[in-house]
């Protein structure tokens, strides 16, 4: 449970960006989307191998 403690004189918008940048760190919701469909591991690890080939793309055309 993500607990956050409001300062004296914070704003209300303050206090929400915490929550919501701790309650990104936790993976919660990057979790509940993985989660609604299956996906084999295979087809996980070939999207991995080809986001890994596009960076290395990237990076070797910036520093050209």
């Amino acid at each position: 449970m993500i607990v956050i403690n409001i300062k004296e004189n914070e704003s209300i918008d303050k206090a929400l960006k915490r929550f919501k940048k701790k309650f990104e760190k936790t993976g919660v919701l990057k979790e509940l989307r993985s989660r609604t469909y299956f996906e084999k591991p295979s087809i996980r690890h070939r999207a991995v191998k080809l986001k890994a080939k596009y960076r290395q793309k990237m990076k070797d055309l910036e520093n050209n």
